[in-house]
């Protein structure tokens, strides 16, 4: 099967949910569901012939199906609209990879696709920090969810029971419930927000000349260094201090050739004079 025969895109559908959703529910609700001997046959079209027509078909008599998982995952705060989307795309990738001599419906087949499509999207957008990005953290986030819904905070007992359930050690059950129960923190104050109420980390940050017993040690190793490079500049020849000022204490720095040419010598001498200058420099200015 070709890719390019099957370029399978949301808006290849019926008018997909970007607004009214009840209007979009309606839509599919009008869309007859497919019988085991037509969806075998729409199935086989679109393996053995590419057919795109055939895959429309199966996408758009399965988009109430979508629907139904979609809502199972209301309880993250996410959109409707953009969870269905992307269980869009998760059917449509499970009917471009559907075999109709498994002997299975596709709705079965399915549901796997749909299922990740929208796993990925909820850990992509419920936190600002990602909170599961290893299997074992993705399966708690899912089902520690769903077995805590009527419970508090685990005991021992309960952590125990839910480990040996999802297969997980019981120390990650603990992080996964202490991970869920914190909330997003901005680092950055909140616009409009009270500074009495406003506990965002960045208002706890020093500036950067908060303190002034560290300006001042600033201040004066600036001022004891500059000194002492004038010292040590006034031991060098005229030359050789001019050499260095043009070449490294200007913002308009002049290049070995400019000197060269200015003082009639190649440009390896002017290289030679410089090294030089700076090796009698350094143990100058160097801390004692």
């Amino acid at each position: 099967m070709t890719t390019s025969a099957l370029a399978l895109r949301p808006e290849t559908l019926l008018a997909g949910p970007v607004g009214n959703l009840d209007a979009y529910f309606e839509q599919i609700a009008r869309v007859a569901m497919l019988t085991r001997e037509e969806e075998q046959a729409l199935a086989t079209r679109l393996r053995d012939k590419d057919d795109v027509g055939a895959a429309h078909r199966l996408v758009v008599s399965h988009l109430r199906f979508v629907v139904h998982i979609a809502r199972g995952y209301l309880g993250y705060g996410l959109p409707m609209n953009d969870l269905i989307q992307e269980g869009n795309v998760g059917l449509m990738k499970a009917v471009k990879r559907f075999d109709p001599t498994v002997g299975v419906r596709l709705v079965t087949f399915a549901v796997h696709w749909i299922r990740a499509e929208i796993h990925e999207y909820v850990l992509r957008n419920w936190r600002l920090v990602k909170v599961a990005t290893t299997k074992a953290q993705r399966k708690l986030f899912f089902n520690l969810r769903r077995l805590k819904r009527n419970l508090g905070w685990l005991n021992e007992s309960e952590t125990q029971a839910v480990a040996r359930e999802l297969g997980v050690e019981p120390r990650e059950v603990t992080e996964m419930e202490q991970r869920l129960a914190a909330r997003d923190m901005s680092f950055d104050p909140a616009p409009h927000a009270d500074e009495e109420e406003n506990f965002s980390p960045a208002m706890y940050l020093p500036a950067p000349n908060a303190d002034p017993s560290v300006q001042i040690e600033n201040d004066e190793w600036d001022n004891t260094t500059s000194s002492r490079l004038e010292r040590a500049l006034e031991t060098l020849d005229e030359r050789s201090r001019n050499i260095l000022k043009r070449r490294w204490m200007t913002d308009d720095k002049a290049t070995l050739h400019d000197l060269a040419a200015e003082y009639g010598v190649s440009a390896e001498r002017i290289r030679q004079v410089e090294a030089n200058a700076i090796r009698k420099l350094r143990p100058l200015v160097a801390v004692a």
